[in-house]
């Protein structure tokens, strides 16, 4: 207890990122604990505390992973670039060929021996991050000539985002945009952006044509029925409907803690609508300020942006950020409507294994930027 006394008093950094991680793992708790009362039933035979207590040890263990991101000079990150992309890739195929069929989509690989998954494209999107930051950065004299430095970056990102749409479009469309901002903030010609939306349509325009033929490798049927039933409100809209009714439940301030009733109804409310969950529970008040958490990270994160020296440190954090409240918006805009069903959990609430502890190494390497902007300030003064 003291040494864990000793570690918060001596942490670095912006503290108000780390209180953003601690209160988005708190609310996680309550509300998962809350959403997995159905699951439990189902599969533990009523044993509601299974699911807190493994979610709780998945938590306890992605904060160790983002105290050691933290802990390593972000300048780390730039040399492991390279060697990050090279393992995503083959994960990403070995997963297309070889992945666990859930729902229609192969996005997990089996674990041997411990029978737990995980979901490559988590460990892709942070590979692609960092890589596109350590190219940016060290282009920075010809990132405005095609050849010389926009190719690396734009080739990594098609090939990283077609290899994750196939099974999983929603996550490789936030990729790509946020490989998109990144290149904004790292001053790549307007033109050249065009040049790499472009190449994204084309890219989809390619799979659409390969599902076409091919619809057990490229869920196109899925893809046009979700747009489908967004736009016309029809067909199989069961999740929205009981979404909505869980957010209509929750009016103002909510039914409390544990209260919710659309839980026993909603697919996935302990993931991909858990905030419709806490819309339920704790009203317009408690989804609003869930929503403003990750407004204040962007902002916190953009001020970063502003202090540091480095190049690599400010995109890094950037496209890290960017990442994590681009899905935040996604998942809450389906929720209540706003966007089509696209199966994102919400970074670091959603129950998951792979998303909560890549998101907390998210969380560690924002912080190690934070950590040395700190160290600057403190000699300067």
């Amino acid at each position: 207890m003291a040494g864990a006394t000793n570690i918060l008093r001596n942490l670095k950094g912006d503290r108000v990122i780390w209180a953003i991680m601690f209160i988005l793992a708190l609310m996680s708790i309550l509300v998962v604990y809350s959403a997995t009362d159905k699951l439990a039933y189902l599969h533990k035979g009523g044993n509601t505390e299974y699911y807190l207590l493994k979610h709780s040890a998945i938590l306890l263990f992605g904060f160790i992973i983002a105290y050691v991101a933290y802990s390593l000079p972000y300048q780390v990150y730039m040399r492991m670039a390279p060697w990050l992309i090279l393992i995503s890739v083959p994960l990403l195929i070995f997963t297309m060929a070889m992945g666990v069929d859930v729902n229609s989509a192969k996005r997990w690989l089996s674990v041997p021996g411990i029978g737990l998954t995980f979901q490559t494209s988590d460990f892709a999107k942070i590979a692609l991050v960092v890589y596109v930051a350590k190219v940016i950065t060290a282009n920075q004299e010809t990132i405005k000539d095609l050849q010389k430095g926009f190719a690396p970056v734009i080739i990594p990102v098609l090939v990283i985002c077609g290899l994750i749409a196939p099974s999983d479009l929603s996550t490789a469309m936030i990729l790509f945009v946020t490989a998109m901002a990144m290149m904004f903030v790292g001053r790549v010609r307007l033109s050249f952006l065009v040049t790499l939306m472009t190449g994204g349509i084309i890219l989809f325009s390619f799979l659409v044509t390969i599902g076409n033929f091919f619809p057990q490798y490229v869920r196109v049927g899925t893809w046009i029925q979700r747009v489908r039933n967004f736009m016309t409100g029809g067909g199989d809209n069961f999740q929205v409907m009981q979404g909505k009714m869980a957010i209509a439940n929750g009016q103002y301030f909510g039914v409390g803690p544990g209260n919710s009733i659309q839980r026993n109804f909603l697919p996935s409310s302990y993931a991909d609508f858990i905030y419709a969950i806490i819309g339920e529970e704790y009203g317009l008040v408690g989804a609003s300020f869930i929503l403003l958490i990750y407004v204040v990270l962007m902002f916190r994160i953009a001020r970063l942006v502003t202090k540091s020296p480095k190049a690599f440190g400010s995109i890094l954090a950037v496209g890290l950020g960017f990442m994590i409240v681009l899905q935040a918006m996604a998942n809450m805009a389906v929720s209540v409507n706003l966007l089509p069903v696209t199966g994102l959990p919400l970074p670091l609430v959603s129950m998951g294994g792979s998303s909560v502890l890549v998101t907390a190494t998210a969380f560690g390497m924002i912080l190690s930027v934070s950590r040395y902007i700190e160290g600057l300030s403190s000699n300067e003064a």
